[in-house]
């Protein structure tokens, strides 16, 4: 039986029960059960469409849920006051600031708003990681040079929780690298909880202690990243003819068949499975850990939510 929404909230920063929206005739978010724990990097995955960015606006209060509760830092996310809000730091992908204002202007803007919780030691740990100058307007900063002085106003705020929804999207690899060096450094070791959001998975392996999948607004999977790629493992066999059929492989998530040679990848088999492979004529078989990326790719294949390729 599923405990109250009240019950032990504050061990977790982040935690729904049956939460629900629709858009139209879609369900973006359906019936969501999930609870993060206070501390470290939680990493969010899902294909297109899997109810990410809806999620995160749920839990900021920014849409309103049609069934369900969530909770964000003990509050309901439905009557977040000022000061909760001041807990709570949020960058999306696409890091809009006024671009008529100045560097200095806009971060003396977040200064006075986050007074009393303000953490400016904090704030140039970042900052100080892109070369930009008080006296720029932010129109004429680059997309990785607005992702910056974002990620860093966020953690001047210094809140108890990050939400990073797709921060280093269309970055070089010069600005992905300064953002991602300035959360680990400036963020991972002050002990907040982060929760972070990306379709990169070599990101998500870099930061994420638990690694969260969504899929069809649906809760799929909740475990550290090695612990997931555990579950998953490619078998190479070399059955004669076509193989046994996709229905009958227990826990297959992806099939190849490639120069004749059938390559099975599947979730939660021993090595039992390489007696179902000999029971139909396997001549060889080996089997082969697989890393995050190509884990995460072939649990949403299952699910028809990700690319075949």
């Amino acid at each position: 039986m599923t405990a109250p929404l009240n019950a032990g909230s504050h061990d977790f920063a982040i935690e729904t029960r049956g939460l629900t929206r629709r858009h139209g005739k879609k369900v973006a978010i359906d019936g969501l059960d999930l609870a993060l724990p206070r501390g470290g990097i939680h990493a969010i995955v899902g294909a297109n469409g899997a109810g990410k960015s809806t999620l995160f606006r749920l839990l900021l209060g920014f849409l309103t849920a049609d069934a369900g509760d969530a909770l964000i830092l003990g509050r309901d996310s439905r009557a977040l006051s000022p000061e909760d809000r001041g807990r709570i730091g949020f960058v999306n992908e696409e890091h809009t600031l006024p671009g008529w204002m100045t560097v200095g202007a806009v971060t003396d803007m977040q200064r006075r708003h986050h007074e009393g919780r303000w953490d400016e030691r904090a704030f140039h740990n970042v900052i100080g990681s892109f070369d930009l100058t008080t006296q720029q307007r932010v129109a004429q900063l680059s997309r990785g040079e607005r992702a910056g002085l974002n990620l860093a106003m966020a953690i001047g705020q210094n809140p108890e929780l990050l939400i990073l929804d797709e921060p280093t999207l269309g970055l070089d690899v010069v600005a992905k690298r300064r953002v991602l060096d300035a959360l680990i450094d400036g963020v991972a070791a002050d002990g907040r909880t982060i929760l972070y959001c990306s379709h990169q998975i070599e990101e998500v392996e870099r930061l994420a202690d638990n690694l969260v999948i969504l899929e069809r607004g649906k809760l799929r999977s909740f475990s550290t990243p090695d612990d997931f790629c555990d579950r998953i493992r490619l078998w190479v066999a070399d059955v004669p003819f076509k193989g046994p059929e996709a229905e009958g492989v227990p826990g297959l998530l992806q099939h190849r068949r490639i120069e004749g040679v059938h390559h099975y990848t599947v979730i939660d088999q021993d090595e039992s499975f390489a007696d179902f492979l000999r029971t139909h004529g396997a001549r060889t078989i080996q089997s082969q850990s697989v890393p995050l990326d190509r884990a995460v790719d072939a649990f949403l294949t299952r699910h028809h939510a990700g690319p075949q390729g």
